[in-house]
């Protein structure tokens, strides 16, 4: 009896074989979704997060928006400035699925992208350092890793799941042989783009690949490939990068890592304490302490698998099997108490918020290392067909322990569907790193209109917190005639005819990158609220108000740095692609 994926005695070609192998990856990677097939969408910690970005984004682009800063839907339609910070690649994908399929769709879609990315990349790593059917074996290891499936249903964190596929790139362009330089820079532009936090591990581990591998071979040509790739990257990835820093300034950046969210609260199994916790509290923290429980044991077992493996592999000690001995030393190490300092001197690391986030780099050390541990081109038939029986099993096994232990039931309102409605009626929460400096957004009302007209700037203020539904004062209102001119998500204008004077408080966070005209002049002396809400003051007789996003200067700093970046990459390709033609090879 034959199987799909035994190698009949005629099959024995190069392209037969890489489409078995190929098939094989496909078929993982479709066992690893079945929990999204059978039981629909996962909705974890931070699905809801990600929908609302890829619905905000179709809402800038059915506005004439092409690239969003603002995104009107949090802080119940009084927006923030989330685009500003995070990164575009995973809601421009999680946009362009939302366009092309049924939102119901687009969380599967999206992982199968993000899974698909993570498998091909992996293998073309591999296969730098290893045999093909290793290479093979060992990608699938990686796509079913329990961090990865812990990423895609626990989590669900959307930009964190697509950002493993560049992390395999970073390891085979910054260590291969081959010239590779611009490769690297555009790997490290897209992993920033793509999630900042692994961003930050993609650099650290870049450099400690690079440092043991030039330390082996005595050879500092990987150094400045590294250095140079890196700063061309950053640069390429500037548009956004600059920005993101410069403006934290001007957010409660701070709040990112506020309690339960620092490095010193998930250390490996320790739990934080109930003791003289509130309600509230007591439930985040039980929940906190669930979560890190779970991610544990997924770090104890990818250390120990990593141990094995590179116990198994050491007689095979190729070029990469002691910079990866290296980087799973480190990443375990980071995850133990002991080690909170350097999380607090190392540049950026503190921000990773979780030190379980280093997991995903360990899963990729365990599944490399299990590669070279495999035999290699003495492997038989038999012995291909059996690895790909045990690899069929473990993806079927994973995907039932990712359903039983991972995969996350969606509340009424958390469904896509509701989510839809509440996008476009009421809005969601905002992020606390998101707030303009100096507001409370748990103090914006729900249900507030687009505009009210008040005697004082900080009148039907509440001090409740918990965004309260909004209650009107008549005592504090003015009687005016107002008319809605254009409500766009960055564009908004507004006709007010008042008898007297007062002030205009729009349903929008007020933020430096806004550009307000009344009359045509411009407004500058607005008055701070303590729910951060845009407060304008108006004369009597008519008032034309115009609220328009404008390109700052820090914005206008990292377009110039990307496009002085692209012009470095166009001209270094430039000028391998005249080397290649004047030496005769292609």
């Amino acid at each position: 009896m034959k199987f799909w994926f035994q190698f009949p005695a005629s099959a024995s070609s190069d392209a037969t074989r890489a489409q078995r192998r190929r098939s094989l990856l496909l078929a993982v990677v479709g066992i690893a979704l079945l929990p999204l097939a059978w039981r629909g969408t996962s909705c974890g910690q931070d699905f809801d997060f990600h929908l609302q970005n890829w619905q905000e984004l179709v809402a800038h682009w059915q506005h004439g928006a092409i690239y969003p800063h603002w995104a009107e839907s949090a802080n119940y339609l009084a927006g923030e400035p989330r685009f500003v910070f995070y990164p575009p690649l995973s809601w421009i994908a999680g946009g362009l699925l939302g366009v092309i399929l049924p939102w119901t769709w687009t969380p599967v879609a999206f992982t199968l992208l993000a899974l698909l990315g993570a498998a091909f990349s992996f293998r073309a790593m591999a296969r730098e350092w290893m045999p093909e059917d290793s290479a093979t074996v060992a990608a699938c290891l990686y796509v079913v890793n329990p961090y990865m499936l812990f990423v895609a249903y626990e989590r669900g964190a959307m930009a964190e799941l697509l950002a493993a596929a560049w992390l395999p790139l970073l390891v085979l362009y910054g260590l291969r042989a081959k010239r590779s330089f611009l490769p690297l820079a555009i790997t490290v532009a897209a992993i920033w783009l793509t999630n900042a936090p692994a961003g930050v591990m993609g650099c650290y581990m870049l450099a400690v690949l690079v440092a043991v591998t030039a330390a082996q071979e005595k050879n500092g040509r990987l150094i400045g490939r590294a250095a140079g790739g890196v700063a061309l990257g950053l640069g390429l990835a500037g548009f956004w990068l600059i920005p993101a820093l410069y403006e934290q300034r001007w957010v409660e950046i701070a709040r990112a890592i506020g309690p339960l969210m620092r490095v010193e609260d998930s250390f490996l199994f320790g739990y934080a304490k109930l003791a003289g916790a509130s309600a509230d509290e007591r439930f985040n923290i039980v929940y906190h302490n669930q979560v890190l429980r779970t991610v544990s044991w997924i770090a104890v077992a990818l250390i120990v698998g990593a141990v094995v493996t590179a116990w198994l592999a050491r007689r095979k000690r190729n070029a990469i099997w002691m910079p990866m001995v290296v980087v799973g030393a480190g990443v375990s190490i980071l995850q133990l108490r002991w080690s909170d300092g350097v999380w607090w001197l190392a540049p950026e690391l503190k921000f990773l918020q979780f030190p379980w986030r280093w997991m995903m780099v360990l899963g990729l050390v365990f599944a490399a290392l299990a590669g070279l541990a495999l035999r290699g081109e003495a492997a038989t038939r038999r012995a291909i067909a059996v690895r790909a029986v045990v690899m069929l099993l473990l993806a079927g096994g994973m995907a039932v322990l990712s359903s039983m232990l991972f995969w996350q039931p969606c509340d009424e309102e958390d469904n896509v569907q509701a989510q839809i409605v509440t996008f476009h009626e009421a809005g969601f929460e905002g992020s606390d790193e998101y707030t303009p400096q100096g507001a409370d957004n748990g103090e914006i009302q729900q249900g507030l209109p687009q505009v009210r007209l008040l005697i004082t700037p900080n009148a039907e203020e509440t001090s409740e917190g918990n965004n309260p539904q909004w209650t009107a004062d008549p005592t504090q209102e003015i009687s005016a005639g107002v008319t809605v001119d254009r409500w766009n998500p960055e564009h908004k204008s507004v006709t007010i005819v008042s008898e007297q004077p007062g002030y205009a408080v729009l349903r929008l966070m007020d933020y430096p990158a806004w550009r307000v005209t009344r009359n045509d002049a411009e407004v500058r002396d607005r008055v701070r609220r303590a729910d951060g809400l845009m407060a304008i003051p108006i004369e009597a007789g008519t008032n034309r108000i115009d609220v328009q996003w404008r390109i700052t200067n820090d914005q206008w700093a990292g377009i110039g740095l990307s496009l002085l970046a692209l012009a470095a990459t166009l001209a270094c390709s430039w000028k391998g692609r005249r080397r290649l033609d004047v030496t005769g090879f292609r």
